[in-house]
C-alpha cells in the first residue's frame, strides 16, 4: 500500500491555504487598529493627545509657526519741503533695518463647542516671534463670522505682543461689545501689529450686519462728522517704535512727552460707530490702485500716518525719488503716493509785473502744473491746504496782481484779494481742474481745514499748547474765528467746484474734519517736537512759552482718525452707499 499523496490532492493546499488567512488577519487588524485611532483621537481624551502633538488643547491654544524674517534696508523718503516755514522743519526718522514680512503663516484654529456657528478661521500672523500662543476664551458672546474678530494673543518669551488676522468663512451671527460707552467695531479682517517694545491692545469685535451697507462699513446714510471723542483704552493701531518712517517732530513720545493719555482717544459719531482701520481690509480694497496724499506739511503727517497703520501688516517698497515719495505694497499691488503742493496752484519766484524776485506768486487761477501731470495716475486722492496762505506771497488773478500775504508794496491802495480769500479761490480752482479733467476718472478726498491751537499768540509770536493733556469736552469748545473763516472758505470753493463739474465722472468727497479735530488741543507735538534732550518744554520765568508745534499731530494720535474716515469713505464709494 502506498502513503504517498497523490498529485492534485486537497492535502497539496494546506500551507498556501494557512498564508492567505494570516494576510487577511492583519488586514483586519490594520483597520481595527485605524478606526480605533480615529475614534480616540476625536473623543475628549483624544482631543487632549492631540494638543500635545499640534499644541493645541480645549481649542484655545495655539502654536503659531512664524514665517523666517529678513532684515531688508529700505531708502529714506526724499522730502522736498525745502520751502518750509519755521514750524514745518523736520528730520526724518531712520532705521538701521526694517523687516519684510512678505510670507505669512496659516493655521487652522479648531471650532469651539460653546459658540454658535462658529465657522473654521485662518490666522495669519507676521510678528517675529511666537512661541506657546493662547488666545482668550470668549464668554457670554456670539461671534460674527461674517466680519471677523482682531483677537488679541499674548505671547510667549521674546513676543510682547502679537495680533491675529482672521477671516470668517461661514454666515454671521452678530455680537457688539461696548468699550467706554462707545461700540467699536472692525471689518472683514482684522489688523496684524507687532511691538516689541510697548504692547498695544486691539479690540476683540465684530459689526453686526446692517441691510443697509456692506459688513466692515458703517451705514451709508450715516453722518461720520457730528459726534465725540470718547476714551479707547485699547489704545492706538500702532506704537513709535513700530514704524520707520515717522518723521522725528510728531514723534512726541520719542521726543520725551510724558503723558501718553492723548493716544486713547476714537471719534464716536453720534448715529453709528466707525471700525477701527483694518489695514488688510484696506489693502484688499485698494487692491492694484494708487492713494495719493497732496498737499503740505499736514498733508505729509496724514500720509505718514496711512503708512504706519500699513506697516504692521506689511513692510512696503521704496519706490520714491525726489519728486514723489512712493510706497508700494506688493501683496496687492497698492501704492501709496505725497507729493508736495504747498497751496496747490501754480506758483513762480520770477519778477512779474512791480513784484520783485524771491517772493512767491500765486497764480490763483491756474492749478499746480506737476499735479496736474500726474494726477491721470492716481484713484484716491487726498488733498490738503491751507495753511502756507499765512506766508509771505502775492497772489495773481487773470494775469494782475491783486492781493499779497506780508506783501504790499503801495499802503496807499486797498488790496482786492487776501490770503483768507485767496484760499478760497485756490480751492476752486484746483478742484475745478480735477472735476473737469478729461482723463481723471479718480475719487477726490478734500480734507477740510486743519485747526492749530496756538494760545496767547501764532506759530511764530509765542503761541503755545503746552500743558494739553485731554480733548475739549462737549460744550466746552471756544470757536476759533481764524479756523472757521478758512473752512467756510474752503467749504464755498469745494461746492462750486463741484457744480462745474457734474458732467465728469470722478467723484469728490469733503471730509469735514474741522470742526471735530478743534477738541484736540492736546494732541500737538507742543515743546516736544524735537529728541534734543536739552530742549526747553517749559515757560521761562518771564512766562513766556517754549518754542513748540499746535500745528501738525502727534503719531500715534488724533491724526489717525483722519484715515480711518478715508477708509471708511473708499468704502462707501467702492462697496456703495453715499457718504454724508
Amino acid at each position: 500500500m502506498s502513503f504517498d499523496t497523490p498529485l492534485g490532492s486537497p492535502r497539496m493546499s494546506y500551507h498556501p491555504r494557512k498564508l492567505s488567512w494570516i494576510v487577511i488577519l492583519v488586514g483586519a487588524l490594520a483597520v481595527f487598529l485605524i478606526y480605533a485611532s480615529f475614534v480616540l483621537v476625536s473623543s475628549p481624551f483624544g482631543a487632549h493627545v492631540h494638543g500635545y502633538f499640534y499644541g493645541i488643547g480645549s481649542s484655545e491654544k495655539l502654536d503659531v509657526s512664524v514665517a523666517s524674517v529678513s532684515d531688508a534696508s529700505v531708502d529714506k523718503g526724499l522730502d522736498i519741503d525745502d520751502k518750509k516755514p519755521h514750524f514745518d522743519q523736520q528730520t526724518d526718522a531712520t532705521s538701521n533695518s526694517r523687516i519684510d514680512n512678505s510670507e505669512s503663516s496659516f493655521v487652522k484654529l479648531p471650532k469651539k463647542e460653546d459658540v454658535n456657528e462658529t465657522p473654521d478661521v485662518t490666522v495669519s500672523s507676521t510678528a517675529k516671534d511666537a512661541a506657546n500662543t493662547r488666545l482668550p476664551a470668549q464668554t457670554s458672546s456670539q461671534v460674527d463670522s461674517a466680519s471677523s474678530a482682531t483677537i488679541p494673543v499674548e505671547g510667549g518669551t521674546g513676543a510682547s505682543n502679537l495680533t491675529a488676522s482672521v477671516r470668517s468663512e461661514e454666515p454671521p451671527s452678530t455680537v457688539s461689545i461696548n468699550q467706554s460707552s462707545a461700540v467699536f467695531t472692525t471689518s472683514k479682517e482684522a489688523s496684524v501689529s507687532s511691538d516689541n517694545s510697548t504692547s498695544t491692545a486691539v479690540p476683540e469685535s465684530v459689526e453686526k450686519p446692517d441691510n443697509a451697507s456692506h459688513a466692515g462699513s458703517v451705514n451709508s446714510g450715516c453722518d461720520l462728522y457730528h459726534g465725540n471723542w470718547v476714551h479707547d483704552p485699547l489704545g492706538p493701531l500702532y506704537t513709535n517704535n513700530t514704524c520707520p518712517v515717522l518723521t522725528q517732530m510728531q514723534n512726541c513720545q520719542g521726543n520725551g512727552r510724558p503723558d501718553k493719555d492723548y493716544e486713547n482717544w476714537r471719534w464716536k459719531p453720534f448715529q453709528c460707530d466707525i471700525p477701527r482701520f483694518d489695514p488688510r481690509k484696506f489693502l484688499e480694497l485698494m487692491r492694484g490702485k494708487t492713494l495719493a496724499f497732496i498737499g503740505d506739511s499736514v498733508a505729509r503727517n496724514q500720509m505718514e500716518s496711512m503708512l504706519c497703520i500699513l506697516w504692521q501688516v506689511e513692510v512696503p517698497k521704496n519706490r520714491g525719488n525726489r519728486n514723489m515719495q512712493r510706497y508700494y505694497f506688493r501683496s496687492t499691488s497698492v501704492m501709496i503716493v505725497r507729493m508736495w503742493s504747498s497751496w496747490l496752484v501754480k506758483v513762480t519766484s520770477e519778477p512779474f509785473d512791480y513784484a520783485p524776485a524771491g517772493v512767491d506768486k500765486l497764480h490763483l487761477d491756474l492749478p499746480d502744473v506737476k499735479l496736474m501731470e500726474h494726477i491721470p495716475n492716481f484713484d484716491v486722492v487726498v488733498l490738503s491746504s491751507g495753511h502756507w496762505f499765512a506766508k509771505k506771497s502775492v497772489y495773481i488773478l487773470n494775469n494782475e496782481i491783486l492781493g499779497g500775504q506780508l506783501w504790499w508794496p503801495d499802503k496807499s491802495k486797498q488790496m482786492k484779494v487776501n490770503n483768507v480769500q485767496a484760499f478760497g479761490i485756490s480751492v476752486e480752482t484746483i478742484l475745478t481742474a480735477l472735476a473737469t479733467h478729461p482723463t481723471y476718472k479718480g475719487l477726490t478726498i478734500v480734507r477740510s481745514y486743519s485747526p492749530d491751537h496756538y494760545e496767547g499768540g501764532t506759530w511764530n509770536t509765542g503761541g503755545s499748547c503746552t500743558g494739553k493733556v485731554k480733548p475739549i469736552p462737549l460744550g466746552e469748545l471756544v470757536e476759533n474765528g481764524h479756523t472757521n473763516t478758512m473752512y467756510g472758505q474752503q467749504v464755498t470753493g469745494f461746492n462750486n467746484a463741484v457744480k462745474k463739474g457734474t458732467t465728469n465722472t470722478s467723484k469728490m468727497k469733503l471730509m469735514n474734519v474741522t470742526k471735530m479735530f478743534q477738541f484736540r488741543h492736546d494732541g500737538h507735538p507742543g515743546p516736544y517736537r524735537s529728541a534734543d534732550p536739552n530742549k526747553i518744554t517749559k515757560r521761562g520765568p518771564d512766562g513766556r512759552p517754549p518754542p513748540q508745534d499746535c500745528l501738525h499731530w502727534c503719531m500715534p494720535g488724533p491724526v489717525d482718525t483722519w484715515n480711518e474716515l478715508v477708509l471708511e469713505i473708499i468704502k462707501r464709494e467702492y462697496e456703495g452707499g453715499s457718504t454724508s
